[in-house]
């Protein structure tokens, strides 16, 4: 691939996604609580297994791999990007399905959240620049990264902080809202995705072939760090498996706000980051299911 890859892009979508961004953290936060940071102090090594490999390990190997793989710049940079995102807002809900342990998780996306207005730009920037694929790219576009660090800020910390106070000051509201505010913006994200697909459907047919396996492939070394950590540190089982779910489900919704703000050209990179907002909740369900069905059978069994 010679250049960018020409996308449509509407400005004003980036406004909308911004709100679903700042919408699906503000759901996220109505729950949390400062006891949920007071957590990490108080049994760190799980979360802290979780953030060593979604802010360390996972950005480093997709850089390492892109570079030695000879992905095409732009597909690489992508992968980078989203590599460098926090813990999706869903990993909760599949953590709980998956009858895990939620306080890890819950704690790990409250902790992770707050890290990233640091560690998304830095990795990002970092990554991008070290792979030789990639930085003629990088570098071609004048890229401030404290403006990514505000944006991050703007969409991440802001709404998690806001969503904490209202939590406290109306529990009731809290309670009747958080469930309505998580399935509302996952209809609006996977609808925004679906609108950007099909307004770029020759692209995404064309290049099909390319991203597909790369987004299943790194999805799967995102969940195989996370599980690996676990078991390198011997987790109970349901920690392991929150680790496990915190470091696969991706925040691919900020990696498109990013995406969208500074890189509107980059057809390349929306494809990876749009497929990753898919294909992990894709993923991460099935593998919730899946725990829940082995951890019902041993209930079961226990209990005969």
């Amino acid at each position: 691939m010679s250049g960018p890859l020409p996308i449509q892009f509407d400005p004003a979508s980036l406004i909308l996604l911004n709100v679903i961004m700042a919408c699906m953290m503000f759901g996220v936060s109505l729950n949390l609580r400062v006891d949920d940071f007071r957590r990490v102090l108080k049994a760190p090594v799980a979360p802290a297994a979780g953030l060593v490999a979604q802010f360390i390990l996972l950005p480093a190997i997709t850089c390492l791999a892109t570079w030695w793989l000879g992905v095409e710049p732009e597909l690489a940079l992508g992968m980078i990007l989203v590599a460098s995102c926090p813990g999706g807002s869903f990993s909760n809900i599949m953590t709980w399905i998956g009858r895990a342990n939620v306080a890890v998780s819950v704690s790990m996306t409250a902790v992770s959240s707050l890290a990233a207005t640091i560690m998304t730009p830095f990795n990002f920037a970092l990554y991008g620049y070290l792979n030789p694929h990639t930085r003629e790219i990088f570098t071609s576009i004048a890229l401030d990264p404290l403006s990514i660090l505000l944006l991050v800020t703007l969409v991440l910390a802001v709404p998690l902080v806001l969503g904490m106070w209202v939590g406290r000051r109306f529990p009731g509201l809290a309670a009747r809202s958080e469930k309505p505010f998580r399935i509302a913006a996952l209809l609006v994200f996977l609808a925004f995705v679906g609108i950007a697909f099909s307004n770029n459907f020759e692209l995404f047919i064309e290049r099909f072939h390319t991203f597909f396996w790369l987004v299943v492939a790194h999805n799967l070394l995102a969940l195989s760090l996370g599980n690996g950590m676990g078991r390198l540190l011997r987790l109970p089982v349901n920690d392991r498996r929150a680790v496990t779910m915190e470091v696969g489900i991706q925040n691919s919704g900020l990696g498109l706000v990013i995406l969208f703000t500074f890189f509107p050209e980059a057809g390349g990179m929306m494809l990876i980051t749009a497929f990753w907002g898919v294909w992990h909740l894709v993923s991460g369900l099935t593998l919730a299911l899946i725990w829940s069905r082995t951890r019902a059978a041993r209930e079961q069994t226990a209990y005969d």
